[in-house]
C-alpha cells in the first residue's frame, strides 16, 4: 500500500485527548519542580528570590531538554535521579556564573539551594509518580492501545498490559493478516495490517505497539507511515528483545523493552517555525536578489523570448499538484513533451543563457515565490512531475513516502550529488531519511552545502 498520508493530509486538532493528557502531565511535573524550588527558597536562608527564579528557569529548561517532563510507562524517580542531579548542578553553576557577572550573588547560598532543590524534587516527584501509578491501577487513566502482530510475543504483550494496568496502556485488540489463532488471545482480532488507519480512527486508539507477526517489516513500515498524521504514539518491540540492552529513553512494560518511535517532524511545534523561516527567508531573498532576478529575466527575454517564466505541474505535499516556476532555459517546447522528458541537460534547444542559468542553478530562483506562497519549503524533497511520480511509485515502493512533507528548493539528495540522471532509489532513501531525522540544524547544513555547490556551479 502507499505510504502517503491519509486523504487531505490534515493534522488532527491539538485538543485531542491524548495531547491534552500529555500536556497535563508535563504541567503537573513542572508544578512539582516549582514547588520543590519554592520550598528550597523557604528552607535555605539568605537566598534572594531573583536567584531562585534564575535557577528554576535554567533547571526547568535543562530538564525539559532532557525529556524529563515526558509521560512514560514505567515511572521511577530513581531512574531519573542521575539526570535530575546532573542538570541541577549545571543549573546551579550557571546561576553562580550569572551572579559573578552581576557581582551580587553568593555562591555558597546557591550551592545549598541546589542541594535542597534536588532533595525536595525527589520528594515531590515521588508523590506525583505514586498518584499517577494509583490512578493507572484504578484504570482512571487509560490509553487505548492497538497491538500490531499476531505472534506469541504479541499475545504475551497483550496479557502483560492487561495484568499490569500501572503501565496505563489498555489493549483493545490486535491486527495481523495471518494471526496464530491457536493462541488464547485476551483481546479481539480487529482486522489485517492494511486496516490500521481505519481501526485507529474508529476505536480512538492512543497508542500502537508493534510486535512480531506474519507481515514483512518493509510492509509494516509503509503501514505505519500512513499513521504519521494521526494523533497516536507508536512503540515497537525490538528484535532480539531478550538480549536487547535498555537505556533511559526506552520504555519497559513489565520486563518487555519497547522503543518509542520519534514523532513525525511535521507533528512537532518546531515544524511551524520551519514554515515561518520559509516565509521570512523567501521574502528577504526576493527583495535582496531583485537585481539578479531582473538580469536573469532580461537575459531570458533576449535569448529565448517569451515566456520568461516556465510553468510546470509538479507533485507536492500529500501528492497534491502545484505549478512550479523556473526561468525558461529552452526554446519553446510542447507541454506534453516537457511533462515526460526526463533530462534536458543535452537538449539541442538549450540556449547558451539557459546553460549558464542551469549550471549556476539561477533558473531555480523563481521558486522563491513558490516558497513564499506555501507550495514549497526551502529544504525538502525535490518535486517531480506527475508522470514520473506514477512511474517511480510503481518501481520504488518507498518513493511516495517523500510527499509527507512539502517539496523543497533543495534537499539532502541534491547535496549528495543526486541530480539529473541519477538513482531514484537513492533519492527516495535520502529524502525519507531527511524526513525521519529532520532538525533545524539539518536544514541549515543542507542550505550551506547548497550554497557551496551553487558557488561551485555544480548544477545540471
Amino acid at each position: 500500500m502507499s505510504a502517503a498520508p491519509p486523504a487531505g493530509g490534515v493534522l488532527p486538532p491539538e485538543s485531542t485527548p491524548q495531547i491534552r493528557r500529555r500536556r497535563v502531565w508535563a504541567a503537573a511535573l513542572l508544578a512539582t519542580d516549582f514547588a520543590a524550588a519554592a520550598l528550597a527558597f523557604v528552607a535555605v536562608p539568605g537566598v534572594r528570590w531573583e536567584v531562585a527564579g534564575v535557577f528554576f528557569a535554567i533547571a526547568a529548561a535543562l530538564l525539559a531538554a532532557g525529556r524529563l517532563y515526558r509521560s512514560r510507562l514505567y515511572l521511577s524517580v530513581l531512574d531519573d535521579l542521575p539526570a535530575m542531579v546532573g542538570r541541577s548542578i549545571v543549573a546551579g553553576a550557571l546561576t553562580t556564573a550569572v551572579g559573578v557577572v552581576g557581582n551580587e550573588w553568593a555562591s555558597r547560598s546557591i550551592l545549598f539551594f541546589t542541594g535542597a532543590f534536588v532533595l525536595l524534587q525527589v520528594i515531590t516527584r515521588s508523590v506525583a509518580f505514586a498518584v499517577a501509578r494509583r490512578a493507572r491501577k484504578a484504570r482512571r487513566v487509560r490509553h487505548r492501545t492497538l497491538i500490531m502482530g499476531g505472534g506469541q510475543v504479541a499475545g504475551l504483550l497483550a496479557r502483560t498490559l492487561i495484568d499490569r494496568p500501572e503501565t496505563g496502556l489498555e489493549p483493545i485488540g490486535f491486527l495481523d493478516d495471518d494471526p496464530l489463532l491457536s493462541l488464547d488471545w485476551p483481546v479481539p482480532h480487529l482486522g489485517g495490517n492494511a486496516d490500521l488507519v481505519d481501526v485507529v480512527r474508529e476505536h480512538g486508539v492512543d497508542h500502537i505497539v508493534v510486535a512480531f507477526g506474519s507481515a514483512r517489516e518493509a510492509s509494516i513500515v509503509d503501514v505505519l507511515r500512513a499513521c504519521d498524521r494521526l494523533a497516536c504514539e507508536i512503540l515497537f518491540v525490538p528484535r532480539f528483545y531478550e538480549v536487547h540492552s535498555t537505556d533511559r529513553d526506552m520504555e519497559i512494560a513489565w520486563g518487555i523493552p519497547l522503543v518509542r518511535m520519534r514523532r513525525a517532524p511535521f507533528r512537532s511545534a518546531s515544524w511551524r517555525m520551519k514554515r515561518l523561516l520559509d516565509i521570512v527567508f523567501s521574502a528577504a531573498a526576493i527583495a535582496f536578489l531583485a537585481p539578479v532576478l531582473g538580469i536573469c529575466a532580461l537575459a531570458v527575454r533576449i535569448s529565448v523570448g517569451s515566456p520568461i517564466l516556465f510553468r510546470q505541474e509538479r507533485v507536492g505535499l500529500d501528492g497534491r499538484p502545484f505549478t512550479l516556476l523556473k526561468f525558461t532555459s529552452l526554446r519553446p517546447v510542447d507541454a506534453a513533451e516537457s511533462a515526460q522528458n526526463w533530462n534536458i541537460a543535452h537538449d539541442d534547444r538549450l540556449t547558451a543563457v539557459g546553460k549558464v542559468l542551469r549550471r549556476t542553478s539561477l533558473d531555480e530562483l523563481p521558486q522563491l515565490w513558490n516558497i513564499l506562497r506555501g507550495d514549497m519549503s526551502l529544504v525538502g524533497p525535490r518535486p517531480e512531475r506527475p508522470h514520473f511520480v506514477n512511474e517511480f511509485t510503481r518501481q520504488f515502493p518507498q518513493y511516495m513516502a517523500r510527499h509527507r512533507v512539502p517539496a523543497g528548493l533543495t534537499g539532502t539528495a541534491q547535496v549528495h550529488g543526486l541530480r539529473g540522471d541519477t538513482s531514484i532509489a537513492d533519492r527516495a532513501r535520502f529524502d525519507n531519511y531527511y524526513i525521519e531525522n529532520w532538525s533545524f540544524w539539518g536544514d541549515i547544513k543542507i542550505l550551506l552545502r547548497t550554497i557551496s555547490q551553487v558557488l561551485g556551479a555544480a548544477g545540471r
